[in-house]
């Protein structure tokens, strides 16, 4: 015989917190999308684009690229494809491990990532930093870091 436990349904004040947030996620997120857009790049192509440029001699393995930016290695393949037709990145064969692949930001990446950052940065905080007091930032970093955290080490656990 099964026991039944109640569920904890979402008070009404977490039910807004949690609508609010994901509105916001989404509506961000979608902003940002288009801001990038002039610029012929994706949040995904972007996000790769600054783990590169911050990375050692300018690239990653693309499983380590994968795990960075949360994309399976099928979908991570297709991108890098995309951004080597568009110049940004190429791949290069691992020496250690001859099945291993590196992506490697280009010359004309790192261009495009010092062209763009610019403009992003200025999207960032009209859309997101300059909605929010710094104090209040202070407390929304506080307040989503132990999420970020726990989800971060629950990376590949169902």
């Amino acid at each position: 015989m099964e026991t039944e436990t109640a569920t904890p349904w979402l008070t009404d004040g977490e039910q807004c917190a949690w609508r609010t947030f994901l509105d916001v996620q989404r509506m961000l997120t979608h902003q940002l999308e288009k801001d990038l857009q002039p610029f012929g790049l994706t949040m995904n192509d972007y996000e790769i684009l600054v783990n590169l440029s911050e990375s050692a001699e300018r690239r990653l393995r693309m499983s380590d690229l994968a795990t960075a930016t949360l994309q399976s290695k099928s979908r991570l393949s297709h991108q890098i494809t995309r951004m080597e037709n568009a110049g940004l990145v190429r791949r290069e064969n691992c020496e250690s491990d001859r099945r291993g692949l590196y992506a490697v930001l280009t010359d004309d990446g790192m261009d495009t990532m010092r062209k763009v950052a610019p403009h992003h940065v200025e999207s960032v905080r009209r859309h997101f930093i300059d909605q929010i007091g710094p104090d209040a930032l202070g407390d929304l970093h506080e307040s989503l870091k132990p999420i970020a955290e726990q989800l971060r080490g629950r990376r590949g656990k169902p």
